[in-house]
Formats: structure tokens, sequence, C-alpha cells
């Protein structure tokens, strides 16, 4: 049944790849359940429930994509965007978390509506197909650089912004080992490889000191533990924002940055992943892509309305294609595995960052192979794709990265009198990105 219903055969995969590939994800991301909720607690939400909603909106949106569309993408709360919900919105605007999930609902309903329209599809089809492997480029940097900081070989330096870590403490030493024990087991083609690689890190950092009495890996006290109830903040959003004129002035800028940021986001994710997981045409097309956003603008309000920041697809899925992942069991299985994870926390958090973090290295190794399709002989198309290549991870966002290709793309274009190098819809999306990078009304 599952051959048939996921089309295993079609897709050249079979049900033991594609569900080590869910947990392959499901390892990669699973930092999420903690990070998180540790970050929406600063609004004044209740952390406890905040971890059950994380799995739950991360399996039941991840469920939806995979029934829909039967693409190896997982989902859960964005990272970057949570930050914003609460640094931006609650902290630095003064918005109660209820009203701030209101806006994410409200932004939900507007995703809804231009995917329904085709707007958005529309919005994939004006990136240029070089800027489209750009993107993809740029999310392997993305990735590899969040791999190389979660695992300490890169640090921040108030003189030179990064430099390297302690090479000699026992994560980053582990961190380091775990990149070249992963590439060689990829090299000699070991079936599992990155997954062999997680687990025997976790391992090793049983015996590794990391100060103290502390180990690398810390045994968790418990194995099993009940998942918290989700009540505190399910179904508490508001929307007192939208029934005073200056409380609406307030959340438009609000409400946009949201949109534009999980729009981008969320294309830049899509884009990278199915074109490594060879679903992406070459003529840049991509197949149910409406049906991709269908899923994300339905995981937006299911967000909102269970009490968490904008869920997103996830970059980490890239890491479940590298291990052979191709239809939407992949998803499921990680979906199933957020669920299970809400009785194993502490298990799951007992793997050290030093044992997932070579596996992101390892990603963005692969998914910067795709720059040799990009023609850099020709410095029209490498100035756009080299600027979105080297701003998504220097910004730590796909959305401004893409921002900044389209900018260049479009003034080169108009400079040159080669307007027709660029859709009418492209120019649009860089006029908005331009109004927002320089805080132009409305933003």
């Amino acid at each position: 049944m599952l051959t048939r219903v996921f089309k295993l055969a079609e897709n050249q995969t079979t049900i033991g790849r594609e569900l080590q590939a869910g947990l392959t994800t499901f390892a990669a991301m699973a930092y999420i359940l903690a990070v998180n909720p540790a970050i929406l607690a600063a609004t004044g939400m209740d952390k406890a429930a905040l971890v059950t909603v994380t799995a739950l909106t991360a399996a039941i949106a991840t469920t939806i994509m995979a029934l829909l569309t039967n693409y190896p993408l997982a989902l859960a709360p964005g990272m970057g965007i949570n930050a914003f919900f609460t640094y931006t919105i609650c902290i630095g605007r003064g918005v109660p978390w209820q009203e701030a999930l209101g806006m994410v609902f409200v932004n939900g309903i507007i995703f809804l509506l231009l995917t329904l329209t085709g707007i958005r599809e529309r919005i994939i089809g004006a990136i240029p197909h070089a800027l489209k492997i750009a993107v993809t480029c740029g999310i392997g940097l993305f990735i590899a650089f969040i791999g190389l900081k979660n695992g300490g070989v890169i640090v921040a330096h108030p003189a030179t912004f990064v430099a390297h870590g302690n090479f000699t403490s026992a994560p980053v030493a582990l961190c380091l080992a775990g990149i070249v024990l992963t590439a060689i087991l990829i090299a000699r083609r070991v079936p599992g490889a990155i997954v062999v690689g997680i687990l025997a890190l976790t391992v090793i950092g049983l015996f590794l000191p990391a100060g103290g009495n502390r180990m690398v890996t810390q045994l968790p006290a418990s194995l099993v533990s009940m998942p918290a109830s989700p009540e505190p903040v399910f179904l508490k959003l508001t929307f007192q924002f939208l029934t005073r004129m200056n409380a609406i002035m307030l959340a438009l800028p609000l409400v946009l940055t949201l949109l534009l940021v999980d729009m981008f986001d969320n294309i830049g994710t899509l884009i990278g992943v199915t074109k490594r997981a060879g679903f992406l045409q070459p003529d840049g097309t991509l197949p149910k892509a409406g049906r991709a956003l269908l899923a994300d603008s339905i995981a937006t309000i299911l967000s909102a309305l269970c009490g968490t920041s904008t869920v997103v697809s996830y970059i980490e899925s890239a890491s479940g294609v590298e291990a052979g992942g191709r239809t939407g069991l992949t998803g499921l299985t990680t979906a199933a595995l957020m669920l299970i994870a809400l009785f194993f926390t502490p298990l799951i958090l007992a793997i050290p960052a030093a044992a997932t973090a070579p596996a992101l290295v390892i990603v963005g190794v692969f998914m910067m192979q795709s720059v040799v399709e990009i023609d850099m002989a020709d410095f029209k198309t490498a100035l756009p794709a080299v600027l979105t290549i080297i701003g998504i991870p220097l910004t730590f966002s796909i959305a401004e990265g893409i921002g900044f290709g389209l900018i260049s793309a479009a003034l080169l274009a108009l400079a040159l009198g080669e307007t027709k190098r660029m859709t009418t819809f492209g120019y649009l999306i860089a006029a908005i990105f331009f109004a927002q990078f320089f805080k132009l009304p409305p933003f």
C-alpha cells in the first residue's frame, strides 16, 4: 500500500530508505523542540505548553505537506520568524503575545488567498532560473554555517565578527571528527551515513568530558515523560489590533514583514530542497508547486490557532533528501517521530549539538554542488547569483538573500536596457524588497 500511495517505485526509492530519510530529517531538526519554546517563552507564553505545541504543529503540518504533494518536506515553527515574533513584535513593540498570534493568523489568511489566486506560484515563476540555483547554493552555505556554529567550530568575535572556536575542547573536536567521519562514510557509500554519524558521535560523547563533571552527551534523568497540556496557548489568539485605526497602522508593517519573510523563506526552502531532490524542472518550474504552497498556507493558519509563531518548511529537510528521501513517506516518518518525541523528549534532547552539526555541514556541501549550473562567465548572471549565495548566510535570512539577488538583477536589467531579463512580477517583488530594506512606506 505504501509503495502504491507514495509511488516509491516511480521515485526510485524504498520503504526502508524513506524511513531512514525521515529519521535523518528528524535528527537534524529535533533541536526545534527545545529552541522554539525557549525563544517564545520570553513573551510570557507557557514554556511546557510550547514544547507540546511545537511538536504537534510540526507533525500536523508535515503530514499535510506529505499528503498534498508527496514531497519529502518537513515543517515546524521557523527559526528567525520566532525571534521576530518575540523580540520585535512582542518585546520591541509591546504587543501582547495573544495579539501577535492574531497577526500570524491574518498573515496566514493572506497567504491562503495569494495561494488560491495563483499569485504565490507566479512569485516563484518570477525568480530567474539562475537565482533559483543560487538560492539552493545559498541555503547550502547557510546550513553549513549553522552546523559550524552549532558545533562551536565558528564563534562570534567583536573585531572580525566570526572566528574559529577552541579546537581543543571536546565538543568542538567531536564535531570536527564527525565531519570527517560522515564524509568518509558518504564517500564509501555507506547506507544511512548521516544517521550512522549522528548515532556514533552521540555514543562517543558519553565518554568525552565537556568541563567540570559533565560529558558532551548527557544521559537524561528519565527516558520517558508525559506531554504537557497545550491549553495555556491553544486558541488564545486575539484581534484587538483590528478594532482601532492606530492599532491597525502599528500592525500593518509587522504583518507585511511577517508575510514577506515567511513567503520567501518558504519559497527559498521549497526551491532549494526540491532542486536537490531532482523535482525542479530544467526550465525552473516546480510540479505541484500550488499544492506545496497551499500546505504551507494551511500550516501558517494552524500555527496561530495552536499557539506558536509561523510554521514553515525546514531547510533541514535537505538532510533527509541526501539520505535518499524522495516522497511524502519521509515527511510522514518525521511527523510520527515528532509525536513520539513528546514522550521521549529527554532522550531526544540528549543528542548533543556536536553530533548533529556535522550532518548540517555535509548537507550544505551537497547543496553547494549546484553552483556549477550557474553561468559565472556572464557577469549579469553571476552578480545577482553571488549576492544571493553570500547574502543568505551573512544576513542569516533566506528571504533577505533572495532580496539582494532580485534587486541587483532588476537594477542591472533596467540600467542595461534588457528589461526582458525579468518578468513584470519580478520587478514588482524587487521593488517590495527595496521598500522593505530602506524602510519606505508602509514598512
